[in-house]
């Protein structure tokens, strides 16, 4: 069934590629339950003020709203989504920040909510940051903390998505964990 849902996402995007404004709101229809869990995943772990399906629904205004759709079959799909949610996280962190700062009166947006986590928000900037440094130096590792912590992916989906082995995908998940908690012990 997986593999048959992944064809069918393979040519759903080709198709909206193509143009098909349809097929676009049907690949995501394909794989919503999908991006949910991730995010449900993801938001559980920070305790944000986030809502899952707000979430879900920024992230695909991001990946739909700019450029033509660039994904070539789900698990590419899925590994840009897992990047939306990031910089959704991270844009909704920013603004919390500023906020704070003193930007003047709290923004209204889709998914405001009262008591926000400002811990949740400095830790999503800080492993932001963190993650732009590990790129540099291994893009592989940190595309898979990326997957991990915002995808909510398992190492097994993650080494299917990037077209490597499960040990290559825990390798590169100690070394980039190594990497992670060495810097932020020097923070």
């Amino acid at each position: 069934m997986a593999a048959s849902l992944g064809a069918e996402v393979t040519v759903l995007l080709a198709r909206a590629r193509a143009g098909d404004s349809a097929a676009l709101g049907a690949v995501y229809g394909a794989v919503y339950d999908e991006l949910k869990r991730a995010a449900r995943l993801q938001l559980r772990r920070m305790h944000d003020d986030f809502q899952t399906t707000a979430l879900v629904h920024e992230a695909y205004l991001k990946l739909a709203g700019g450029a033509p759709l660039a994904a070539v079959d789900r698990n590419h799909l899925l590994a840009l989504s897992a990047r939306a949610m990031r910089q959704v996280l991270v844009d909704d962190a920013r603004a919390r920040n500023a906020d704070k700062r003193g930007g003047g009166q709290a923004a209204l947006t889709l998914t405001a909510s009262i008591g926000s986590g400002d811990a949740a928000a400095i830790e999503v900037l800080a492993l932001d940051e963190l993650l732009a440094s590990l790129h540099k130096l291994d893009a592989r590792a940190a595309q898979i903390v990326e997957l991990r912590y915002f995808g909510g992916y398992e190492e097994a989906e993650i080494a299917a998505m990037l077209g490597v082995t499960g040990r290559t995908v825990r390798r590169d998940w100690r070394k980039a964990r190594a990497f992670l908690l060495a810097a932020m012990a020097h923070e």
